[in-house]
Formats: C-alpha cells, structure tokens, sequence
C-alpha cells in the first residue's frame, strides 16, 4: 500500500511539475510574443524549446557524437545570425505553434487513409487489444475530431499571425493553447463516455500511456 501511494505521489508531483513549467513558458512566451520591443531575452525564450529538443534527440541518437557536433554546430549558426533573430523571433513562435499543430493534422490525418489504422485506434488496442465494431467506429470518428481539431488551430494560428496584433495572436497561441486543448480532451471524453458502455472506454491518462507506448514501439522500429 505505501509503494502504491509512493508511485502516485511520485506521478503527482512529475505531472504537477510538468504542468507548471508549461504554464511559466506559456507566460513568458507571452510576455515576449507581445513586446513591441524584440530583445535577446525574447529570442533566447524562443529558441529555449527547439534547442532543448535538438539536444535530447541527439543524446537519445545511436550516432550520439555526430548529432551532438551537429547541434554545437547548428548553436554557433544561430549565434551569428543572433540579430536577426532579435528582430524576428516571432517567427519562431509561429513555427513552434502552427508548425505543431500542422505536423500533428498530417500525423493523425495520414492513418485515415484506406487500408490505414486511424491513430486512436491504434491508441485504443494498447489499451484494449482487440476493439469491438462500436470502438473502430468511434475511434475512427475520434481521430477525424483531433485532425480537425490540430488543423483548425493550425490555420487559425496562421491567420492570427498575419492579420491580427501580435498580442492577440500570442494570446490564442500561448494563453489559450494549454486550455484549449484541455477542453478538447475533455468533450472528447464526454463523447466517448456517451457513445461506449464503461468497459471499452478508457481515461485519459490510460490514453497518453498508450500514445507514449506507441511512440516507443515507433522509436525501436527505426533503423
């Protein structure tokens, strides 16, 4: 029982963690989207996320010391193009925002194709195994939502970015991003409480392990 309450508190305290330093980078990503007045700081914030990435992908790279010579390599590139990036490091947002968004549409949107599993439910048979017809057929309508979901934001972001101020498009793309999505996974939920008896349905923590199993079981199929 104690090791149970351990490993919870220890996934508290790792989600609660990580759901702060969302927020704080949310905040700043904010505060220097929104500034008139582009500075280092604002870059640095910027570019924090795609370093960090670079960096852990080339760790985690069986070519560990090319890929971390690379990443060295691509660090001094962005150091000399540094005042450039002062002055144009919104783009960068929009890359990391739209980008995402854009890469997640073409992600789940290509597993709807013929002959293709549709993302969710590939999700669904980590966590079920075998589905029934009425979990394919919601799991497939599922998936549909999130592509539709990914790629609206994708283009809304777009649009925001190039019609609207940069404080209003910051606003949707760092302010309301995480909330967003949290009242999308939450219909999504409510859908799938409604539309399946409680025996084919899963939580959503059920469904982010499945995703991080998949991703995995992805990973170690690469060469």
């Amino acid at each position: 029982m104690k090791a149970e309450w351990a490993t919870r508190l220890k996934q508290a305290v790792r989600w609660g963690g990580l759901l702060a330093l969302g927020i704080a980078y949310a905040l700043l990503s904010h505060r220097a989207a929104a500034s008139t007045t582009p500075d280092l700081q604002g870059a640095l914030v910027a570019l924090a996320p795609l370093l960090a990435l670079a960096f852990m992908l080339a760790w985690r790279s069986r070519q560990r010391a090319l890929m971390l010579a690379l990443w060295l390599a691509a660090c001094a590139v962005i150091y000399g193009v540094k005042s450039w990036l002062v002055a144009h490091y919104n783009w960068v947002f929009l890359l990391q925002h739209a980008g995402t968004y854009a890469l997640l549409c073409l992600a789940f949107g290509k597993t709807l194709q013929r002959g293709g599993t549709p993302m969710i439910s590939r999700f669904a048979s980590i966590v079920h195994g075998s589905l029934t017809p009425a979990l394919t057929r919601y799991t497939r309508a599922a998936t549909w939502s999130w592509t539709i979901y990914f790629g609206a934001t994708a283009a809304l972001s777009l649009l925001l970015f190039w019609l609207a101020p940069a404080a209003i498009w910051s606003t949707f793309a760092n302010l309301l991003g995480m909330p967003l999505l949290g009242l999308m996974f939450v219909g999504e939920y409510a859908a799938r409480c409604y539309a399946l008896p409680a025996a084919e349905r899963a939580g959503p923590l059920a469904a982010i392990r499945a995703y991080r199993q998949a991703s995995a079981q992805d990973q170690a199929r690469r060469p």
